[in-house]
């Protein structure tokens, strides 16, 4: 069986535990990092001493979108992994994408989710607002010429931008309204797998 090891209010472990439930893998999930700490034996699994590392039978893999391109590999066949090396890339620079996609968003989310209203910097909110919502204007663009980040299904592409993408819309901050966005967030979260591993409380 599958083990991932991280807490659920990570976006990096939201990633994987979502596809591992889109994939139907059977897995189990233990606590790690934040106020869970991290013992020994799990720096031992992961010397970056970060979130998430999953095992599979006797392989270890941390890095949270090398896990996702992991799994889609191994298990998720045509639909998740395409065998067209250019459908296949089309979804995948998402997911490096996506990083810049977290830089832009993470003073907002630390500063409403991870601070008490006093300690909040007004200013690094708006900045950090400003840059999530000019980021979220290249997906919109690119879904209103296509249903998913992925193409004409939803794949790998759409779930590190997917996990990201609720606390865009979930955070107290100004937002346009981007419609191919919105419309595209609205399908997320009527997938089963999306609601049970991203649609959780932030904090």
């Amino acid at each position: 069986m599958l083990t991932i090891w991280g807490r659920l209010n990570s976006h990096n472990v939201k990633k994987v535990t979502w596809l591992a439930d889109e994939l139907g893998l059977p897995h189990v999930r233990h606590d790690v990092g934040g106020k869970f700490g991290m013992d020994a034996s799990y720096r031992a699994l992961n010397p970056n001493a970060l979130i998430p590392t999953i095992e599979d039978g006797d392989f270890t893999l941390w890095e949270s979108n090398a896990i996702l391109r992991y799994l889609a590999g191994r298990y998720g066949g045509e639909r998740w992994w395409p065998s067209d090396a250019a459908v296949r890339a089309s979804g995948d620079k998402w997911m490096d994408w996506q990083f810049s996609l977290a830089d832009a968003q993470r003073d907002a989310f630390l500063n409403l989710v991870r601070k008490a209203p006093a300690e909040r910097d007004p200013a690094a909110i708006a900045r950090s607002s400003a840059a999530s919502v000019k980021a979220m204007r290249l997906v919109d663009d690119c879904l209103s010429r296509q249903p998913w980040l992925s193409g004409d299904e939803i794949g790998i592409g759409d779930i590190p931008v997917g996990v990201y993408a609720h606390t865009f819309f979930t955070l107290e901050i100004e937002r346009p309204e981007l419609s191919h966005l919105r419309a595209w967030y609205e399908k997320l979260t009527a997938r089963e797998a999306y609601a049970k591993s991203v649609m959780i409380p932030l904090t």
